[in-house]
């Protein structure tokens, strides 16, 4: 019983994954365009997210400082949601619901990009930062599921959605993080030029 439980995450998640490579793959490229665009004018991308989304922006920052899987020079990216100060502070003083957005208003430049995640789509304090992004020119780039939620609705047309077709929290996770790999991988063999992986 046990084992089939088990074996039935693996067989849900492959499907989703054969759905999801369908329905992303240009939203992903569309996205990586976006990437490229900032990085080489000189820009950064921020990344947010709460919870298990707070683990990818942070993982997506650290693949872009240190490296993918390829050796390069550090790509410019923060995770808004890794300094504990400045979280509590912002918390403490203001709102949760400004954490992000009151980072965005210090740090961010126009050209640069938000990576805003959240997979119902709804998290006050990242649909708070899409909307300060917005006013700072910044491209909004949202990876969310279950239909994306408010946020899908804020989306303006020069943002782009990553939005998975799913409604369970660890599946849309599972996609977003292979998102965030495919963005990274890509990035790499547009910059470094092509090579097939290992």
């Amino acid at each position: 019983m046990l084992e089939q439980r088990i074996q039935r995450h693996f067989f849900d998640c492959a499907d989703l994954m054969n759905q999801s490579a369908e329905v992303l793959s240009k939203p992903i490229a569309d996205a990586v365009q976006a990437v490229l665009g900032c990085i080489t004018a000189g820009g950064k991308v921020l990344a947010c997210g709460n919870g298990g989304s707070a683990g990818d922006a942070a993982h997506f920052a650290a693949e872009f400082v240190g490296r993918f899987e390829r050796e390069r020079p550090g790509l410019a990216a923060i995770a808004l949601n890794t300094d504990t100060s400045i979280l509590t502070a912002i918390a403490n003083d203001y709102a949760f619901d400004q954490v992000f957005a009151k980072q965005v208003q210090a740090l961010g430049n126009p050209g640069d990009v938000l990576l805003a995640i959240t997979t119902s789509g709804n998290s006050a304090n990242v649909l708070t930062a899409v909307d300060v992004a917005h006013e700072k020119d910044m491209t909004v780039i949202a990876l969310t599921g279950r239909g994306g939620g408010k946020l899908g609705a804020r989306l303006i047309e020069t943002d782009v959605h990553l939005c998975v077709p799913h409604e369970r929290t660890a599946r849309i996770q599972e996609v977003h993080i292979l998102a965030i790999h495919c963005i990274c991988d890509a990035v790499d063999s547009q910059l470094l030029g092509e090579q097939d992986p290992a």
